[in-house]
């Protein structure tokens, strides 16, 4: 038996999640909550029917259940906004929507033959290509390119990985949704990730050389820059630098002062706090230091996305690179280069953020020549998708850099 929605197939003998002809990898618990909403797609689901059905009648949080919810949506080229197959109805539960075509034997997915070699709007891309490129002091970094249309360069925060955040229950959706408009293109940062972790230098000159290693690896000409936390510096350096290269450029959650150089004592507390946290707990697959140190950039989000973050954290690098990148940022002074960046930006920020303070990002939209500023309603360093801040977060994005 095979469900088959648009150009999506479910084969629940072969367990296999299809778009066209290509298997989506998804978890098996997914899997299992996708099949149990189309069985029951003639009526409202409600999360005890799916925590007797999907988790076997087990003690199961809301905020697992939502996170397996937004893997489903991912998965199918779905979100929350939007709700194309998976509908949320309020204080009942959830219903899959839309034309579902039951067949036995090999599935033949309801969409034109000439439609395989376009892209179609609304529906994730399968997966990402990862190259690459070598800078000029030998270090090869790992980049990653999904999707069509306008380059959109992504600079990474200080903890990244390419193939785990593409997957993240905290991450992901943001990079799929941007990959279903643009050309997103990713690389990890020196020292983390699938980029080379034998290094001799980490410095915010490195971070600046690393950029420009990308983007003319990538032969790119002109591009939009987004930049998130610790990205940002980086960012604003390169684009007052580089005018007549970037189109445009979106900074989140950033600062132009790293926490030694903001002249407050409680800020360099912190950044020593967050060294020893890190010293002690970073490789403990089951550290509850570095829990807590995930929890801090995201008190809002469920334990299971704290026990990944956290995960993600301790496999992006060696505790060695995660301090010395964290020492440099927390040095970082970029503020006078801010009035210097000529092009439109767009700056971010969470209004309850206790990583980077809120006044940092207001100093730098009030610094760059007519930027344009939002404040999101949100305590998490970055909205996470089951919050309504959320979709402002990623609705201002879109609309400021499809405004060309």
């Amino acid at each position: 038996m095979a469900f088959v929605f648009g150009d999506i197939s479910l084969d629940v003998e072969r367990r296999e999640l299809r778009l066209r002809s290509a298997l989506i990898r998804i978890e098996p618990k997914v899997f299992d909550l996708l099949e149990f909403l189309i069985h029951n797609r003639d009526r409202v689901v409600s999360k005890d029917d799916l925590v007797a059905a999907v988790w076997d009648g087990r003690n199961v949080s809301d905020s697992a259940i939502a996170v397996r919810i937004n893997a489903a949506r991912r998965a199918i080229g779905d979100d929350g906004y939007q709700q194309r197959w998976i509908r949320t109805i309020a204080r009942k539960g959830f219903r899959f929507i839309g034309d579902v075509r039951e067949e036995v034997g090999p599935p033949t997915p309801a969409f034109p033959a000439a439609a395989a070699g376009r892209r179609i709007a609304n529906h994730v891309p399968s997966g990402q290509e990862i190259s690459f490129c070598r800078t000029k002091d030998g270090v090869n970094l790992a980049v990653a390119c999904v999707g069509e249309g306008m380059p959109l360069v992504c600079t990474p925060t200080w903890a990244t990985h390419l193939e785990h955040d593409w997957e993240s229950p905290t991450r992901a959706q943001l990079w799929r949704r941007l990959a279903d408009r643009f050309r997103l293109i990713r690389y990890d940062a020196r020292g983390f990730g699938l980029s080379d972790r034998d290094i001799a230098e980490i410095s915010f000159a490195t971070f600046e050389r690393d950029l420009e290693t990308v983007v003319g690896a990538l032969q790119l000409h002109r591009y939009s820059v987004l930049a998130i936390s610790q990205g940002t510096p980086t960012a604003i350096a390169h684009a007052a630098r580089n005018p007549e290269r970037v189109s445009k450029m979106v900074l989140h959650g950033g600062f132009a002062l790293g926490r030694n150089k903001r002249a407050s004592p409680k800020q360099a507390e912190m950044a020593k706090a967050w060294i020893a946290m890190m010293r002690q707990g970073w490789g403990d697959e089951d550290s509850a230091l570095l829990r807590i140190f995930s929890s801090a950039w995201l008190p809002g989000a469920s334990a299971e996305q704290i026990r990944w973050y956290a995960n993600t954290l301790r496999k992006s690098t060696s505790v060695e690179n995660a301090i010395g990148n964290r020492n440099t940022a927390d040095s970082i002074d970029v503020v006078k280069l801010l009035p210097k960046v000529p092009v439109p930006t767009l700056v971010l920020h969470c209004r309850h953020d206790n990583s980077v303070p809120f006044d940092e990002g207001r100093r730098i939209a009030a610094s760059i020549p007519n930027a344009k500023f939002v404040s999101l309603d949100s305590e998490n360093h970055v909205p996470l998708p089951e919050e309504p801040a959320w979709h402002r977060f990623v609705g201002e994005i879109e609309a400021f850099l499809s405004d060309i």
